[in-house]
């Protein structure tokens, strides 16, 4: 079966879809919830819970797989990484001791590896199951 070539601006308009899907479900997961939780020992937990990451995560897989089955590769792999940065640095922001940049690149880096795996999964899958019907 030949491939059909990654058009440009189809690829950069995903990106920009994707991205900001990303940054709407990060506002609902977890842009409402800044408080701190302080423990009985005088340390301080959150401001998130483990199941609001875990939500954002889950409904993050929903625009990967549309993107990524969809041959928009580029903006699966990259719309969300590009979100998840850009919310996490400006929620983090307010920190005063600069360190929320090492947590914003965490996580920029962590969530491409994760969109990249996940991309190259679906679209491998997608592909395959294309080739068997025809």
């Amino acid at each position: 079966m030949p491939q059909r070539p990654l058009k440009l601006v189809p690829q950069l308009i995903a990106i920009l879809v994707l991205a900001v899907m990303t940054l709407v479900v990060w506002a609902a997961w977890l842009g409402w919830d800044q408080h701190r939780d302080v423990q009985p020992d005088g340390s301080e937990t959150g401001p998130y819970e483990a199941w609001q990451v875990i939500g954002l995560v889950l409904t993050l897989l929903a625009p990967v797989y549309w993107a990524a089955s969809r041959r928009y590769i580029a903006g699966a792999a990259f719309g969300v990484p590009v979100g998840l940065t850009v919310a996490a640095g400006y929620d983090w922001s307010d920190d005063s001791s600069g360190l929320f940049l090492v947590g914003v690149v965490m996580i920029m880096v962590g969530s491409l590896i994760v969109t990249c795996a996940a991309t190259a999964v679906i679209a491998s899958v997608k592909a395959r199951s294309d080739s068997t019907r025809q």
